[in-house]
This record gives structure tokens, sequence and C-alpha cells, in this order.
């Protein structure tokens, strides 16, 4: 064989490894460009009049949160989906970069109480018990039937995902039942909250080794089970080249993954926390409970602070201001890449969506957060929590791969060209 073709041969078997592909976009949707932008500049206008520049910045960190997360199609959802069914790791491969990325950043901004605004960084530390056990489990068989996980659903909907409203709707639904729920669900046994950073000994740079050391080992086991798997790749993305590439056509994942960590980490140092999706959607739906008569102040779960945004604006919510930056970011690049495009809902789609946001939104309540509340944000915080939360919502997915098909949604097979 000459040296020409074993080149050929190795350079095609990298390439299906790759995320993106260059090959021609689809025309820029320049009506639903201009009509994006111009909603965010109103929108940010509104949220720094009616709170500060503060909640303004955070706003348009959702919009850069959005746009990572719909060029690179970053999923959660889908790389748990993948991995269980087929054996690709990708997706969990970039879960392992972003996380480790997020670490390291976290463990300078928590050690040091670096910040941009004055409000002391912390991170999110959850108790371990029965509620985060079983919440992570629903919210792992929650994201499979409704197709995306929290930040999936605000990035699917602001692209264009028809679907995504049932699910959102549900979602809300669910976190406001969770909410009502949520005395009783901490009434039962439970590990206080766990850091390591405050094992005797380690501190935040121990933390940071020892979580650093089991990212690198778990990317090691994935490396292992895709020699083992061999299993389809993802189907690459179309892209371009050039600075076209950065509005017009798809991000590598593994890009998007440390820029999703850099935004997490700036989120940390501008309001004190870092990125939760989930808390909003309780909010919401308590308020607009509120406005019927229901006196949802009298819950546990609005016991304290949280009890004050159910008085104030949702544009003084930053977790809010954050959301809606995250669908209107998503929204002005899938105009930008031409691929706004709504279409019909399938009934047994539709089916799916009611119960997996009804699932994700009572899941995510018991669970102190959701895939980007627990598992990205309390990992990144050293918090045990967030690995248990990832080790139960990958046994949710395991069991919502037998119960797809039951709504006609199609799980990757290990004969597929791509999944």
């Amino acid at each position: 064989m000459s040296h020409s073709s074993i080149d050929t041969q190795i350079s095609q078997s990298n390439k299906r490894h790759y995320t993106t592909v260059v090959t021609e976009l689809s025309p820029l949707q320049k009506p639903w460009a201009a009509l994006g932008i111009l909603s965010a500049l109103i929108l940010l206008f509104f949220i720094v009049n009616t709170a500060n520049w503060t909640q303004g910045v955070l706003f348009i960190i959702g919009i850069l949160l959005g746009n990572a997360l719909l060029y690179a199609r970053f999923g959660f959802t889908s790389a748990f989906r993948r991995l269980v069914s087929v054996g690709n790791v990708q997706g969990l491969q970039a879960h392992m970069v972003m996380l480790a990325v997020a670490s390291i950043l976290f463990a300078v901004i928590l050690s040091t109480g670096f910040n941009f605004t004055g409000a002391a960084p912390e991170g999110n530390v959850s108790p371990v018990g029965i509620s985060i056990l079983f919440g992570a489990f629903l919210f792992g068989i929650g994201m499979q039937l409704g197709n995306g996980c929290a930040s999936g659903t605000l990035y699917s909907l602001g692209g264009g995902s028809s679907s995504m409203i049932l699910t959102l709707i549900l979602f809300i639904v669910g976190s406001v039942i969770g909410a009502y729920h949520f005395t009783f669900w901490m009434g039962l046994p439970s590990l206080p909250p766990i850091a390591f950073n405050q094992i005797p000994g380690f501190g935040y740079l121990g933390a940071l080794v020892f979580q650093l050391v089991l990212f690198g080992f778990i990317y090691w086991i994935t490396i292992q089970i895709a020699k083992k798997k061999n299993p389809p790749m993802m189907k690459p993305l179309p892209t371009t080249v050039g600075w076209k590439k950065v509005l017009r056509g798809s991000w590598p994942l593994f890009t998007a993954a440390i820029v999703l960590a850099v935004l997490n980490a700036v989120t940390l140092a501008v309001k004190g926390s870092p990125w939760g999706i989930t808390s909003a959607f309780a909010l919401w739906g308590s308020k607009a409970l509120m406005a019927t008569g229901v006196d949802v102040s009298s819950w546990g779960y609005f016991a304290g602070s949280k009890g004050d945004a159910l008085t104030k604006s949702v544009l003084n919510d930053a977790t809010s201001v954050m959301n809606f930056g995250i669908i209107l970011g998503a929204f002005i690049s899938a105009a930008f890449q031409g691929t706004f495009k709504p279409g019909k809902i399938k009934p047994g789609i539709a089916g799916a969506s009611i119960i997996g946001g009804l699932l994700m939104g009572y899941g995510a309540r018991l669970a102190f957060g959701c895939n980007i509340g627990a598992y990205f944000s309390g990992i990144a915080s050293f918090s045990l929590h967030g690995w248990v939360w990832g080790i139960m919502a990958m046994a949710g997915t395991f069991l919502a791969l037998y119960i797809r098909p039951l709504f006609g949604l199609k799980n990757p097979k290990s004969n597929d060209s791509v999944c």
C-alpha cells in the first residue's frame, strides 16, 4: 500500500471525528435576524431601567450562552442518549472538557473571592439525599422524552423547534408542583451538602486536582468504550471558513464546551452564583398562580430570599433574564444560519414533550437543579450532588430508551451511518 493511500485513510478516519464540515450554508434570514437583534436591544433597555446594569450584563451573557449552545447544537440529552444507546462518546468527552475548564476557573474565583460586582461568589453545593436521587432520575427520563434538557429546551425553542413550546409550558407546570411539594421532599433522609474542597487537607487546590483526575479517567474510559463499540459518529454540522464561521457556521463541539465553561465562570463572578435555569420556571409559574389568587408565598420553597422574587418584576431575577437571553441568542444564531423554520408537531412528539416537560420540571425542583444548575454548575463547584445528579440522570436515560419508541421517537442504532 502506498504512503499516499495510508495518508488518505488516516485523513478520512480523523474526519469521522469532526463535528463540523465545510459545506454550502442556508441563506441568512435577514428579517428574522433583524427582529432578534432589535428585540434584544429593546429588552436590554427595559432590563437596565427596571433593574440595573448587572442584570443587563447577565442578559448579554445569556445571549452569548444561547449563541454557543445553538452554534454547536451542544447537547446534554443527546450526549447521554448516544452514549447509552450505541456507545458514542463525543458528547460526554465534550462535557469532560467543559467541566475541567469550568472547575479550574471556579477554583480561582471561589478561592480568591474574585468578582466584578461586589457579590461574594458562592458555588452550587446542595445536600445528597432521596430527593436528588429520585429527582435526577425523573429528569433523566423527562429530558429523553422531551428531546431536550433545561438548556436544550430554551435554545431549541429559540432555534425554531415547535415542540419545545409544549415542553417549556409543562416544564413550568412541573416546576410549580415540585415547589409545592418541596417541603415534603426536604424532610426525607439526606446527607448534608458536601463539597470536595471542604475535605480536610484538600482545599480548592486538592479538590481541583481530584476532579481533574476524575475527568481524565472518565475521558480515558470513553476512549476504551469507543474502541470496543466502534459507534456511529455524530452527524457533522454545516460550517464555513474564516470569520464567517463565528456567526454563520456551526462551531466544533469542544470550542463550544470551552466557551460555555468561560461564560459560566463569568456568570459566577458577576452575580455571585453559577449559571442556573429552572428556578426561573418555578418563579414564572408561581407568579402566574398568584395572579389567580393562590398564596404561593406560604409554600416552604419560597421561604427566605426566594420569596422576595414573588413581589418583583421577573426582570429583577437574574436567572430569568439569562433565560430570556438564551432564547433570543439562539433565535438570532438560527437566523444567521438560516435554520429558523418552525414546523408542525406530530401527536407522538407532542405527548412525549408534555410528559417529558412535566417530569423535568418536577425532577429539577427535587434535585436542586437541572443539567445546568446541578450537573454543570454543581460539579464545577466541587459539589458531590452534581456527580450524583449525573449518575442518576444517566440511569433515567437508560430507562427512557425503552419508553421513547412508544411515542414514535427513534433511538440511535449501532448500524446507523451517523447518530
